[in-house]
């Protein structure tokens, strides 16, 4: 088990500050030499002479915190009134809820959706039970399954620990597609127990989205599964982050000027997400991998896919892109930069190599993990398999996710901003053409 976290808090800070001018830059100043970073800034309250401002703060630890406290008290006609911590503030009863899309407000209100009307409606689908998907929310719910055992970068600890993570996917999935996304919880670690489980529950959802399982259990049951449902199944630590990453270097060739599928890659780290982007850059058509892991079962499957193995030093400077998955902060030592390289540094909170550093030491283009987020896909690569009904996501769906991704960054950006739900009904509506153009997506029978 791997515990090990952030120290990063965030805190909002309730301030009473003289209203004069001036008096909101010492306070902001304050910060900034204590090496805080500030958010969001409201007024509060205003008072006689003084006003009342909240100010989300980001520190490294609660040292720094301490510091930007101390610093504030010293200030003349500045008083601290309170510091919150809206992290555990936000997450209070959790963050998602069921709520009912139709009213009642009478008895016939009643008789029409439940017991007597309701009959009529199970009668169908008993007669033609492709019409759940007209009839019920099967069509629109995704189930997010997790054993806990490889939580972000915390590691296995357990599923109920991981439940705020899968609650946040589950808001994701409703505000940026529209999809109902249900958490589901298995105390277990046996690949048996997890796909049986995941068969018997599967009438209940139209797609299972496996959320952080390690390594190598994840391919199994994400293979199984694939195969056993008529259902999408995917893992998305493997194939969500290598939708992100190829859209990332597909805007990143058109930025250098290099043939991205005739690169070489180099792979630093082939657990799910490693493995998982070997496997998509390579149906994108890119021919030479080299790779590199401290597990030998994982260089084994490396190999088995096609790859290369080398040491460290070897596949960093042997490859034309370099991509880290680590969790390892400054294992791309300056000296192993080649000159024009590509550098994806992934690992958050700290990647692999800083890229300025990599960019100083002769990549051309260098970037970490901070934009090269997978919420940038799945919620738009499960709404367009979704909609077309589709038996599976493959890697022709995949692949137009990436394109459609990368077409709404911004001049110069990877990847577009996150929250743009525009971005997220285009990838689906790319996707379902992808799905309908490939044989995989189905018509309701009526």
């Amino acid at each position: 088990m791997r515990i090990e976290y952030s120290n990063k808090v965030i805190r909002k800070l309730t301030v009473k500050i003289s209203d004069k001018p001036g008096f909101l830059g010492r306070l902001t100043s304050a910060i900034g030499k204590c090496d805080g970073m500030i958010g969001e800034i409201k007024t509060a309250h205003l008072g006689k002479g003084y006003k009342i401002r909240e100010l989300d703060i980001y520190a490294e630890d609660e040292s720094v915190l301490n510091n930007i406290l101390a610093s504030i008290k010293e200030i003349d006609g500045m008083e601290v009134i309170a510091v919150t911590d809206i992290v555990e503030e936000t997450h209070l009863n959790g963050k998602i809820e069921i709520r009912p899309t139709v009213e009642i407000n009478s008895i016939d209100d009643l008789r029409i959706v439940y017991t007597p009307g309701v009959a009529s409606i199970c009668h169908k689908i008993y007669q033609n039970p492709s019409l759940a998907r007209k009839f019920t929310t099967i069509g629109n719910n995704v189930a997010i399954v997790t054993n806990g055992t490889a939580i972000l970068g915390l590691g296995d600890i357990g599923a109920v620990a991981g439940m705020p993570v899968m609650e946040g996917k589950g808001l994701l999935f409703k505000l940026l597609a529209d999809i109902n996304g249900i958490p589901v919880l298995l105390d277990t670690r046996d690949p048996e127990e997890i796909i049986n489980t995941v068969k018997h529950i599967a009438p209940t959802f139209g797609a299972i989205k496996l959320e952080d399982i390690k390594a190598p259990e994840c391919f199994e049951i994400e293979d199984r599964l694939d195969n056993m449902l008529d259902i999408p199944v995917m893992h998305d630590d493997q194939h969500g982050t290598a939708v992100v990453v190829l859209s990332a270097l597909i805007n990143i060739a058109k930025y250098t000027f290099i043939n991205l599928k005739e690169s070489s890659v180099g792979i630093i780290g082939l657990g799910a997400a490693g493995t998982g982007i070997m496997k998509l850059l390579k149906a994108y058509g890119v021919q030479t991998f080299y790779g590199v892991d401290l597990d030998v079962s994982a260089m084994d499957r490396f190999e088995s896919l096609g790859g290369t193995r080398k040491d460290l030093n070897g596949v960093v400077t042997s490859s034309r892109i370099v991509i880290a998955t680590t969790g390892c902060p400054n294992l791309i030592t300056p000296d192993m930069v080649q000159q024009g390289q590509v550098i994806l540094a992934l690992s958050n909170p700290n990647p692999e190599i800083d890229p300025e550093l990599a960019v100083k030491s002769g990549a051309i283009f260098a970037a970490d993990g901070k934009s090269v987020n997978n919420a940038l896909a799945f919620p738009g690569l499960f709404k367009g398999a979704l909609a077309a009904n589709a038996r599976t996501i493959n890697d022709q769906m995949k692949i137009a996710a990436a394109k459609a991704i990368a077409s709404f960054a911004l001049e110069g950006d990877l990847v577009p901003n996150i929250l743009d739900k525009n971005v997220h009904y285009a990838v689906a509506k790319e996707v379902e053409t992808a799905a309908y153009r490939t044989g995989v997506a189905r018509f309701i029978e009526e």
